[in-house]
């Protein structure tokens, strides 16, 4: 590698986005470009999630800065050398090290004149996202899942988990009514109940015939006994979100069977090497994975889709993010036409540029 530099990009949302743990208005993220000898750049991105990761940006860019180090001179095809070299006394900073750690694999796919997916195995190069209704009012949330679903979304990813829990079964049962049969509905409690309450909610809604695909990371991320109960006591799927970070929390989750699906996210596991590594280790217990992703640009929502798209074992997509955004700084890479998502056959990620009106070189 011969230069890694560093971005700010910033991108108002079309409306705020709201779930039981924050509510975001701008999408900020640090991009990440890697120059190899020859010019071709790699592309990865760090958005600060504070409330879920811990990060900011401002310790985003000095933990790159101080990786970079590390990296330069290195060769991207020799990228498990890299990989290992990043996560070398690397402790939390899972974001900034998912954005180096994609943009080393953009660049070695480059290098081996591959699309990123193929790199990896291959296995598809479509994807189909679900879309994310914000937690509201109950008459609001009805109203906006019928306007997504018109707009042909067939699975809707529901937030819930702030207010009691009768509201959240409110507000379920108004947008089942207002969708029909006909689109899969998943809930994301993101970590806003208890373990009791959980079961309650999701007993009352299964009782009422609400028919949920699963339900996202239910109760407190560190609660994995809470997780577990919910699990042993509802007939609804129920994944792991905020509980899964990197393979060692795979682990402890797949061992004590505490939950039926894993959502693996790049800028929790810390890239790419880790998602891989998480997913196959899901395979093997017999566990399917959904990957989803923060509030990103179609940066990071590329890389992720070419790591699901290459994982037999990731059936189920989140990945709406790009769409919530008012402007779109990237060109190239991942491209939509409404709820399909279809890969580049460029090599790497496809990504040929970031728009400079939307950035602030750091």
């Amino acid at each position: 590698m011969r230069d890694i530099s560093l971005r700010h990009i910033s991108v108002p949302l079309i409306k705020p986005f709201k779930t039981a743990l924050r509510t975001v208005e701008t999408a900020e993220t640090i991009a990440v470009v890697i120059t190899d000898g020859e010019g071709r750049r790699g592309y990865g991105e760090a958005p600060p999630t504070l409330a879920i990761t811990g990060e900011q940006l401002e310790g985003i860019a000095a933990f790159i800065r101080r990786a970079s180090a590390l990296l330069l001179g290195q060769e991207p095809l020799r990228l498990e050398a890299a990989l290992a070299l990043l996560q070398r006394g690397a402790v939390g900073n899972s974001s900034a090290r998912a954005a180096l750690d994609m943009a080393l694999h953009d660049l070695a796919a480059q290098q081996a004149g591959l699309p990123l997916y193929r790199f990896l195995g291959g296995y598809r190069d479509t994807c189909r996202t679900d879309f994310t209704v914000s937690v509201d009012a109950p008459a609001r949330m009805a109203q906006d899942a019928a306007d997504i679903a018109a707009s042909g979304f067939r699975t809707l990813k529901i937030k819930v988990g702030l207010g009691d829990v009768s509201l959240d079964i409110e507000r379920v049962a108004g947008i089942r009514a207002a969708v029909g049969p006909g689109v899969k509905l998943r809930l994301d409690a993101n970590q806003g109940w208890s373990a009791k309450e959980a079961i309650r909610a999701i007993t009352a809604m299964e009782d009422a015939g609400l028919d949920l695909e699963l339900v996202e990371q239910p109760v407190p991320a560190r609660d994995l006994k809470g997780l577990a109960q919910v699990t042993r006591s509802v007939g609804t799927l129920i994944m792991a979100d905020e509980s899964v970070f990197g393979p060692q929390d795979a682990m402890a989750l797949l061992a004590e069977r505490a939950a039926d699906l894993l959502n693996i996210k790049l800028m929790k596991a810390g890239g790419i090497r880790h998602a891989v590594t998480i997913c196959r280790m899901a395979e093997a217990c017999g566990i399917e994975c959904m990957v989803g992703s923060m509030i990103e640009t179609r940066i990071g929502i590329t890389a992720a889709a070419h790591f699901a798209a290459s994982q037999p074992n990731v059936t189920r997509f989140d990945f709406d993010a790009p769409l919530l955004l008012s402007a779109d700084p990237v060109a190239g890479g991942v491209r939509y036409e409404g709820a399909d998502m279809f890969l580049s056959p460029l090599p790497g990620l496809g990504i040929t540029d970031l728009k400079a009106e939307y950035m602030t070189e750091l």
